[in-house]
């Protein structure tokens, strides 16, 4: 029978005259040589182009270039005679170097030594060492004319062979300069060749300008067989390194595929790319990259999944090429092997196969396996590998009764067997695309996926979507319909699947769809009701419960063998068939597969079967199904349990876990939990945990709780949390506590400030204390501030405010509570001044006059009776220059200590007009006059905005001479200049 596989497309990218390919060996590339000159890298997924190298100046060809993966580097030799070496990654060159006399044809990538050969048209052949900065360590001479190919014998690295125009292929081996043989055949030049990677055969395949390809026995040093087909020159050859198929290409525009055993031409590909120039194929894949005159080609031939399957005890049987061999998962016993390595298994040769197997099958109960291939199939016992059937099919699916099976002959036609004997034979009214097998037949049509009985073949369902693969479970209940991107996952009920059908589709209500998953699926397996299946993206994952959980991700393409229930061990398998295992304890799928039946019970009973390690992952489960307080129950994680207690609003348990395992971030969850469950006192506890100062902030003002307040502010300030400890002093009207926080840390302007306004008392202290720092930076402005201890006229207010700040002592030691707030005057409403001056008139005039009946005097003022108040003196007036005005400044001086005057006079009068009159508080003594002018900056604010604003309103711009100013005499080093 002929070979039988699918051949689709993967790359299509037209360019200039393709004279060299290269696969990559991990990356989804293909490297492409252009005859202009240039270095392509395609990536064939993506089917976009990645890296572009613009090797050679004037557009000289290249003929020849190679990955050099081990070093990430592109190698290519062109018609300059010059090797060029560049990092792939950077796209920097790293070396080049003058190989030849003439065009270089051929480069060969040693696979394991730091060594390439290169081949010219000057007719030799060298050896360079890149370890030795690319010396040339060795030079081939033999050939007669153009060397047009070297390639190392992949079983034997230290010969190669090489292809000549002198119609020779030699064979050399790396040390000698003489070839160990010639071949001789070809009746024109040799342009291409390649080496057979199979054990089995000692093959060299050669093509030619005569149109014929021929495989030589290097050991036999003969011609085996000579291929006829190809109307022009045969350009190149390989042997596909996993089918069994001879690829050639030629100038005649045609890739030919040739049956390796039998040599009969299977397929013949012509794309329409003009000549073909060359090809290549990465071992271990099943891509081939062709080179046209006018682009790149990439094929994927059959599939890439390996023709392996493994019973339910572990018994692994796989086909390397046509060689049947076994091994025992079982034959490992108690060796620990970690999740994803690759398992040691002892290989058993079962012998060879007469068909090249593309799928290998057991069938359920694990006795028999089919092998698939070349349009046949062949039943072999299991144990002994012996025939037991066989027969032409282009499919075959085993039922779920072991001894039925059925197969697809052609389009049209199935025919089912039971115990190797034909039962029946039917003819689908959709025809038959493909089939599948399990619980029911499943037939795949332009119509879509039709399952049937196995025993009457009759309809009993059809259903719209176009199957990839069919999946059903070893109770025949639950069935997996993967597509080309969406995954459905359905219960199968055969009570509802008996009688007359509903319609043409059979019966309605035999299938119910229990879940739905957007992934692409490359092969699965059920285990109870927890589907387990690799994707696209090579992650492992199981579907239960409408959940998906990762299990791993996979560093490659694997591919599910099954799942061995006493090992809980889940098999994979790759491309180059190594084995590998998971641990998947089948406690937790059993208890899964019980609470998605909702059968609790079951589930209790298997619960204590899990080890602790796994209950986190049960429980999480629990958690997404809803049951969130038997999550509870069966969580060992702290995080998950705390987690669960806040969404269950367990605040005892939350409570613990957070004292077991104390962090600020749980404390604030729950307290923000407690807070919006109004549990106050709990919310209190937690923000005291988690030093959440600006939760208690919130807390204590909205509770008017003055006790906790009281323990913010000293928490706060004890951790350097100055705002929000100036806040709680300031709620309490602890005026002293926020004066002592803003000097610690040396805000003094502030506590100045505060301190004039709360504490007129405490002035005179900060001010001393905001001179000496200010004088660190700025002298003169240090200077200017006032004390009004010495510049009591400035502050005319202040024995009045000193006698309110004693008055308002006990008021702000008294905390109100919150019901009050509606009944007190706010303070923006109040004046204490005239409030305080009220309190001194209602009182007798001998208990307002004297110092214990309310004058506010301060510690100095105590020890020394002050003198009888005195006016203070203006400074003298300073004559100016005679040819420039007089400062405007010392003009304001004289008019305000004027105004001051006249404004004192008047008060007398009216304090001599009054009954009865109130004696003036005490002034502190008379300062002597100051060097410098008093500061202005210590007059009443009230009163200085009204002199400045009749100042400026009787002030005439039209006098002022600019002229006048001298900027020399400023000082522009004043931060205060512009105050």
């Amino acid at each position: 029978m002929p070979l039988r596989f699918d051949i689709k497309r993967k790359l299509s990218a037209r360019s200039d005259r393709v004279k060299a390919l290269d696969v990559h060996g991990t990356e989804t590339w293909v490297l492409v040589a252009l005859y202009s000159g240039h270095l392509n890298i395609w990536n064939y997924e993506t089917q976009s182009l990645v890296k572009t190298i613009e090797a050679t100046s004037n557009d000289l060809p290249i003929r020849t270039a190679k990955f050099i993966e081990r070093k990430s580097w592109v190698v290519c030799g062109s018609d300059d005679m010059v090797v060029r070496v560049y990092n792939y990654n950077t796209m920097e060159k790293a070396h080049t170097f003058e190989a030849h006399a003439d065009y270089i044809r051929c480069i060969s990538v040693h696979p394991t030594q730091s060594f390439i050969l290169t081949s010219s048209d000057d007719m030799m052949i060298k050896l360079w060492d890149w370890s030795k900065n690319w010396a040339c360590t060795q030079t081939f001479e033999g050939h007669t004319h153009y060397v047009m190919q070297v390639v190392f014998n992949p079983k034997d690295t230290n010969t190669f062979a090489s292809a000549s125009l002198d119609k020779t292929i030699r064979v050399w081996q790396l040390g000698s300069t003489q070839p160990n043989f010639t071949l001789i055949g070809h009746d024109k030049g040799v342009n291409c060749l390649d080496y057979y990677r199979g054990a089995d055969k000692p093959y060299l395949i050669s093509g030619a300008d005569d149109f014929t390809a021929k495989i030589w026995d290097y050991q036999n040093k003969s011609c085996v067989q000579t291929l006829v087909g190809h109307s022009q020159n045969v350009t190149s050859v390989c042997f596909h390194a996993d089918m069994p198929i001879i690829i050639t290409g030629s100038e005649d525009g045609t890739i030919r595929l040739w049956h390796i055993n039998t040599y009969r031409l299977e397929f013949t590909l012509n794309y329409g790319f003009e000549r073909v120039w060359c090809v290549a194929q990465l071992p271990g894949s099943n891509t081939l990259s062709i080179g046209y005159d006018e682009g790149t080609i990439m094929i994927k031939l059959g599939r890439e999944q390996p023709a392996i399957t493994m019973d339910n005890s572990g018994k692994i049987i796989w086909a390397k090429h046509s060689e049947i061999q076994q091994a025992n998962v079982k034959a490992l016993g108690d060796q620990v092997v970690k999740d994803g390595e690759t398992l040691p298994l002892a290989v058993k040769d079962l012998g060879s196969c007469e068909i090249f197997p593309q799928t290998l099958l057991h069938n359920p109960n694990g006795r028999f396996v089919v092998v698939c291939g070349d349009g046949e199939y062949i039943i072999y016992t299991a144990l002994a590998w012996r025939n037991k059937s066989f027969g032409t099919a282009e499919e075959f699916v085993w039922s779920a009764d072991s001894s039925m099976y059925c197969i697809r002959e052609g389009n049209s036609k199935v025919k089912i067997f039971k115990n190797f004997k034909e039962i029946q034979e039917f003819k689908p009214d959709y025809g038959v695309d493909g089939i599948y097998g399990g619980q029911l037949l499943g037939v795949r049509s332009a119509s879509g996926l039709t399952f049937y009985n196995w025993d009457t073949t009759t309809l009993v369902r059809r259903i719209e979507v176009a199957p990839q693969q069919v999946y059903w479970s070893d109770t025949g209940e639950l069935v997996c319909i993967a597509t080309e991107d969406e995954v459905y996952m359905l219960r199968y009920n055969a009570e509802k699947a008996e009688g007359v059908p509903d319609d043409e589709d059979g019966f309605e209500e035999a299938f119910e769809v229990v879940g739905e998953v957007p992934d692409k699926i490359m092969t699965g397996v059920w285990v109870g009701d927890c589907f387990i299946y690799t994707n696209s993206e090579n992650r492992l994952n199981y579907h239960v419960g409408g959940e998906i959980v990762t299990i791993s991700h996979l560093d490659r393409t694997q591919y599910i063998l099954g799942y061995i229930a006493k090992d809980s061990k889940l098999y994979l398998g790759d491309k180059d068939l190594n084995v590998t295992s998971f641990a998947l304890k089948t406690a937790v799928l059993e208890y899964q597969t019980a609470v998605m039946r909702q059968d609790f019970e079951t589930a209790d009973a298997i619960l204590p079967n899990i080890e602790e390690e796994y209950r986190t992952r049960v429980a999480q489960f629990l958690e997404k199904q809803g049951f969130k307080e038997q999550a509870l129950a069966v969580s060992v994680d702290p995080a998950h349990k705390f987690e669960l207690s806040l969404q269950l609003n367990d605040f005892a348990t939350a409570y613990a876990l957070a004292e077991e395992h104390s962090s600020e971030q749980r404390w604030k969850q729950l307290s923000d939990l407690a807070l919006k469950n109004s549990d106050f006192n709990l919310a209190k506890k937690c923000m005291y945990k988690a030093k959440d100062y600006s939760g208690l902030l919130l807390l204590a003002s909205s509770l008017g709780d003055a006790e906790c307040m009281v323990q913010l502010a000293e928490m706060a300030h004890a951790a350097g949390k100055e705002n929000i400890a100036f806040t709680a002093y300031m709620t309490l009207n602890n005026i002293p506590k926020c004066l002592e926080l803003l000097v610690e840390t040396s805000r003094y302007p502030e506590a100045a400030l505060m301190a004039k306004t709360y504490m007129p008392s405490e002035v005179s202290r900060i001010l001393k204390l905001w001179q000496a720092d200010l004088g660190k930076t700025n002298a003169k402005a240090a200077e200017a501030l006032a004390d009004p201890l010495q510049y009591g006229n400035l502050f005319p207010e202040l024995q009045l405010a000193l006698k309110a700040e004693t008055a308002l002592e006990k008021e702000r030691s008294t905390l109100l509570p919150a019901s009050s707030y509606t009944s007190v005057t706010p303070n923006w409403e109040r004046n204490v001044l005239a409030e305080t001056e009220e309190l001194l008139a209602s009182l007798p005039c001998e208990v307002a006059a004297s110092p214990e009946g309310g004058a506010m005097l301060t510690a100095e003022e105590k020890e020394v009776e002050p003198p009888a108040p005195a006016e203070v003196a203006p400074p003298a007036e300073v004559a100016p220059p005679a040819e420039a005005a007089p400062p405007r400044e010392v003009e304001k001086e004289e008019e305000f200590a004027e105004e001051e005057e006249t404004q004192q006079s008047d008060e007398d009068k009216v304090d001599q007009s009054a009954d009865p009159p109130l004696p003036p508080p005490s002034p502190p003594p008379s300062p002597p006059p100051p060097s410098n002018p008093p500061p202005i900056f210590g007059t009443s604010s009230t009163d200085f905005l009204t002199d400045m604003d009749k100042e400026i309103s009787e002030l005439n711009l039209d006098d002022v001479n600019v002229d006048d100013v001298n900027v020399d005499d400023l000082d522009l080093d004043d931060e205060h200049l512009f105050d």
